[in-house]
């Protein structure tokens, strides 16, 4: 699981004056943020009037990412940051309030693959209409409904235009923010393989990204289970990438250029690589032992060989001595023994580059 924190909006969808909406927003934010804390969640909330959106101006169709307006571009934003969503929102007249249709109206790609849930209060349904309307909604933009729900309604809850504390309302919102997180990382995938592009991997169904400290986590989980063979073959237990901490791992991921493969949340193989002088050093290059052969490891190469600068002149790796599998494979990609110094019971190889270029 990504270590990176989970970012949830809680979208506050009453315009009127005086309306019940930011007591219910507020009530929300206090009851689930200590559990949100537990689970690594931001839950930020969100006025959608503060946002100032007048009715959808917008020339291009929202799936095109044209955005002519900043009212528009600043909204993209807050909401392609967000990993899911909980809406706060009254029914009017058997239906969701306008404000909330016009808010999904305004974005596309930026709902896809993210869940959502429903806060609803009212009077004969306690809004619940107004949830059974979005929902009809949010799906066409491939947001994910919950089955979880809070359903308050006024007369019931409301004393003095204040929410009247309710432990089991507080346990049903707990639970509503426990669903969407476990959603949120379970489609996560789904909305990394959405932005990854189109550029073709190995494998059907995977898609490469640059890796990043958040994936320290994962990136761990491959090394310890990459390298067990790499240290049998060499007689040594000493390789960095058996030692490495979370922390370790974590660092170097915001100083390489590291790039991974993915395929339904799992982490198949990565490389990383940097400049030092002249020089295009690559290490790390791993697949997971059950889909080896498969070409990953070729792709990660040449992906990693290809981001080198124009002013490289070669690239440098390093490998175990007696790690003959793994030399030759350099050997026939193009890789020579050169006589550099490396860690103990490592052999150098090299690539020059610079005369592809001229």
């Amino acid at each position: 699981m990504s270590t990176k924190r989970l970012r949830i909006l809680a979208l506050m969808c009453s315009t009127r004056p005086g309306a019940l909406g930011p007591a219910v927003n507020r009530w929300l934010i206090d009851a689930t943020t200590p559990r949100a804390e537990e689970l690594g969640v931001d839950l930020v909330p969100v006025a959608l009037g503060d946002l100032e959106l007048p009715f959808l101006d917008e020339e291009e169709h929202p799936s095109s990412g044209v955005y002519r307006h900043e009212h528009t571009r600043r909204w993209s934003r807050i909401a392609d940051a967000a990993d899911g969503f909980i809406v706060v929102t009254p029914e009017y007249n058997y239906g969701m309030p306008s404000t909330l249709k016009n808010a999904l109206d305004y974005l596309s790609v930026e709902w896809a693959w993210k869940p959502i849930g429903f806060v609803s209060y009212g009077n004969t349904s306690a809004g619940t209409r107004s949830v059974q309307h979005a929902k009809q909604v949010v799906t066409t933009l491939r947001l994910v409904p919950l089955g979880a729900t809070v359903a308050i309604r006024i007369g019931d809850a409301v004393e003095k235009g204040r929410l009247r504390p309710d432990a089991a309302r507080d346990t049903a919102g707990v639970a509503l923010v426990d669903e969407l997180v476990r959603v949120a990382h379970a489609l996560r995938p789904m909305r990394e393989r959405a932005r990854a592009g189109t550029a073709s991997t190995p494998l059907p169904g995977a898609y490469a990204r640059r890796l990043t400290p958040d994936d320290a986590a994962e990136v761990t989980v491959l090394q310890r289970c990459c390298w067990v063979e790499e240290a049998l073959g060499n007689d040594t237990l000493a390789v960095p990438a058996l030692h490495e901490s979370l922390e370790d791992v974590r660092g170097w991921l915001a100083s390489w250029h590291a790039t991974g493969i993915w395929l339904d949340g799992r982490l198949l193989g990565m490389v990383r690589a940097r400049p030092v002088e002249t020089d295009w050093h690559l290490s790390r290059l791993a697949v997971v032992p059950d889909l080896r052969g498969r070409g990953i490891g070729r792709w990660l190469l040449r992906t990693a060989e290809t981001a080198a600068g124009p002013d490289l002149r070669r690239i440098l790796l390093f490998t175990g001595a007696k790690s003959l599998q793994n030399i030759d494979f350099y050997e026939r990609e193009g890789y020579r023994p050169v006589a550099i110094a490396g860690p103990d019971g490592a052999v150098c190889r090299a690539k020059d580059i610079a005369g592809q270029r001229d």
